[in-house]
């Protein structure tokens, strides 16, 4: 089943679990070397899109709870996509880590961004250097640990 389409797609689902975690790790790094807080935004988003729901439960440890567990998802979700696109492609076709790694980081990025974007919460265009290499890096080390891990375990 690893070859198939359905493992591929736990394949990629486990990569992106394992990319997640290198996100994480890669994001709290940043906060302890530069001792700067975590992003409200993801919590913003959560709250912006409850309240359109109707729900209006702006308790903000929930809010923070639902923002984590997306963030999560999303990373899980884009791995997955990864996988169905690989078995998509042709048996022999090798796609090079470097590159699914860089296809990840980015898809895994405008996952997380275009939402924040497209509601208001964050402005990408006003962005300094700074903000987009805090956001970058991160989703690079998704990528690049996505990457591998999809290729150990289809291998």
């Amino acid at each position: 089943m690893r070859d198939g389409t359905g493992g591929r797609l736990l394949s990629g689902l486990a990569a992106g679990a394992a990319g997640v975690t290198a996100l994480n790790a890669v994001t709290y790094l940043d906060m302890i070397m530069r001792s700067r807080p975590p992003s409200q935004a993801p919590e913003e988003l959560v709250g912006k899109t409850a309240g359109a729901l109707g729900d209006h439960d702006q308790d903000p440890n929930r809010r923070s709870g639902v923002a984590g567990l997306l963030g999560i998802a999303t990373g899980v979700v884009t791995g997955g996509m990864y996988g169905l696109a690989r078995a998509a492609l042709p048996a022999r076709t090798r796609v090079p880590v470097p590159i699914a790694a860089l296809a990840l980081g980015a898809a895994a990025q405008a996952a997380s961004d275009v939402p924040l974007t497209v509601t208001g919460i964050s402005r990408v265009s006003t962005w300094s250097g700074s903000d987009w290499l805090s956001d970058a890096i991160p989703h690079l080390a998704y990528g690049v640990v996505a990457a591998i891990t999809f290729e150990a375990l289809t291998s």
